[in-house]
C-alpha cells in the first residue's frame, strides 16, 4: 500500500456544534471522500495522520520513511494530505485556488502533484490563469520504468537526471488537467499561450521547423469554445505518442507526435516548469508508485 503527499489540501468536513437549549446541532454532506490532518517532525521522528472520511473512518497508511526525511530535510513543513492509492473516489483540493480534482482518471491515472499557473500582466501583476493537476497511469510506469529505476531509493530517484528525462520520453500515458481559474481567460488567450509556450519547446527539443506542428495543436482551441471560470481542459499523453485534447469533456482533437507530447509535458514537469514544487510532488510520488 502506498499512500502520497502533497502540500494541499483535502475537503474538509464541517465542524458540528453540540446542541443547546437555543440550537440543535445539523450535519452538511460533503462529496469528497477524506479528510487528513497533521504532519509534525521532530528530530528524528515523524507523528503519524489521522483520516477521517465521508459515513466512514479509514486508518491512515505510513509513506515510505525515506520519502518523508528527504522532504523534511530540505523544506518547511507544511499540513500534508495523505492519499491511498485505494482511494479512488476521492477528490484533492488545491488550497491557494480551491479548483478540486479527482485522485484518480480513466480507472487508472493517478493524481501525482498539483500547481498554479500565473502569468504576469503589463509587467506589473501576477494573476492565477489556472491550476492543473499532473496524473500517470500506475501501470504503464511501471511496466515501462520499474525494471530500470525501481531499486533505487527514492532520494536517488529525486537527485537522477535521467529519470527525469524518461518521464518525458518513455509512453507512459499521462494527463494534465487544468482547470480554469481566472474568470475573465478567452479561448484566444489559451492558444497565444500555448503559440508562445509548446512553441519554445518545439524548437528547443526539435529546431525551428516545426511552425505547421504547433498550428495543427493551437488549431483545436477554436473561439466556439467558452472556457468560463471552472471549465477542464485535459492534455493527454495516450500510448503511441497521440496527444488527444479535450475541453470540458468533449475532445477537440488528437495528434500522433512524440515531438509534441514531449514538448507540452516539459511545461510541467521539465527543466523549467510552470510550477516547480508541483514538479518535485509529481517525482516523488512517481517514485512512490515504483516502490509500491
Amino acid at each position: 500500500m502506498v499512500s502520497f503527499r502533497f502540500p494541499f489540501s483535502f475537503p474538509q468536513p464541517p465542524k458540528r456544534t453540540p446542541p443547546t437549549s437555543s440550537s440543535s446541532a445539523t450535519s452538511r454532506p460533503f462529496s469528497a471522500t477524506t479528510a487528513f490532518i497533521a504532519v509534525a517532525a521532530g528530530a528524528a521522528a515523524v507523528a503519524g495522520v489521522a483520516a477521517a472520511t465521508h459515513n466512514s473512518t479509514n486508518q491512515a497508511h505510513p509513506f515510505l520513511q525515506n520519502a518523508l526525511n528527504l522532504f523534511f530535510a530540505n523544506r518547511s513543513l507544511p499540513l500534508w494530505g495523505s492519499l491511498s492509492l485505494n482511494d479512488i473516489s476521492s477528490s484533492v483540493v488545491d488550497s491557494k485556488t480551491g479548483a478540486s480534482f479527482p485522485s484518480v482518471l480513466d480507472d487508472s491515472r493517478r493524481l501525482l502533484g498539483i500547481g498554479l499557473r500565473r502569468k504576469r500582466v503589463f509587467g506589473l501583476k501576477n494573476i492565477d490563469v489556472y491550476a492543473f493537476g499532473i496524473y500517470a497511469d500506475d501501470k504503464d510506469l511501471k511496466e515501462l520504468l520499474s525494471e530500470k529505476y525501481g531499486k533505487l531509493s527514492v532520494s536517488e530517484l529525486q537527485d537522477n537526471k535521467e529519470y527525469g528525462d524518461d518521464l518525458l520520453e518513455t509512453d507512459i500515458g499521462m494527463t494534465v488537467r487544468l482547470q480554469i481559474v481566472y474568470g475573465r481567460l478567452s479561448i484566444s488567450s489559451v492558444r497565444s499561450a500555448f503559440e508562445e509556450s509548446v512553441g519554445s519547446r518545439l524548437r528547443k527539443f526539435g529546431g525551428s521547423d516545426n511552425q505547421e506542428l504547433l498550428q495543427t495543436f493551437t488549431s483545436q482551441f477554436k473561439d466556439e469554445y467558452k472556457i468560463p471560470k471552472g471549465s477542464v481542459i485535459d492534455l493527454s499523453r495516450e500510448r503511441g505518442y497521440v496527444l488527444r485534447t479535450t475541453i470540458d469533456g468533449k475532445e477537440v482533437g488528437s495528434i500522433e507526435t512524440k515531438l509534441l507530447c514531449k514538448s507540452l509535458l516539459d511545461l510541467y514537469i521539465g527543466e523549467e516548469p510552470f510550477d516547480k514544487q508541483a514538479k518535485e510532488d509529481v517525482k516523488l510520488n512517481l517514485a512512490s508508485l515504483l516502490h509500491k
